[in-house]
């Protein structure tokens, strides 16, 4: 047997090549499985994203109700302001807000986030404020 220029080989008359790697039609069968996985993959983590942008939002609203409470217990009022003179409170990164309302018996407060456009809402008192419907509940939209 005599190798020849790029691997092939004659045996007789009969030239052989020898052929490693993968063909056209095995590479586009493992793109396709790809693509197809992917556009399963993605719309599944962008739920998820959102998911934890309201679970943020939620947290934040009920950091705020025990903020609130806090500031209850040593002024005997609810206050409409966060920070110097206010309840102490920091938001997670992201959430905007909150927007609190004083009420005759309580407060009311939303926030939104910055890459959603559902806000989450809290009541303490007898007002509701939509979308929230049981007391101290956050609840989202």
């Amino acid at each position: 047997m005599e190798v020849l220029k790029g691997g092939q080989f004659r045996r007789g008359r009969a030239l052989q090549m020898n052929r490693k790697g993968f063909t056209l039609i095995e590479l586009l069968i493992v793109v396709v499985i790809i693509g197809i996985l992917a556009a399963i993959a993605i719309p599944k983590f962008a739920n998820t994203k959102e998911k934890a942008y309201l679970a943020s939002m939620k947290s934040d609203l009920r950091n705020l109700v025990t903020a609130e409470e806090a500031f209850f217990a040593d002024s005997v009022k609810y206050t409409s302001t966060v920070g110097a003179g206010g309840v102490l409170f920091n938001t997670t990164s992201g959430v905007v807000g909150p927007t609190i309302t004083v009420t005759a018996d309580g407060w009311t407060a939303n926030v939104t986030h910055t890459t959603t456009t559902k806000t989450c809402s809290i009541y303490v008192g007898s007002t509701p404020l939509a979308p929230a419907n049981k007391e101290g509940e956050p609840k989202c939209q």
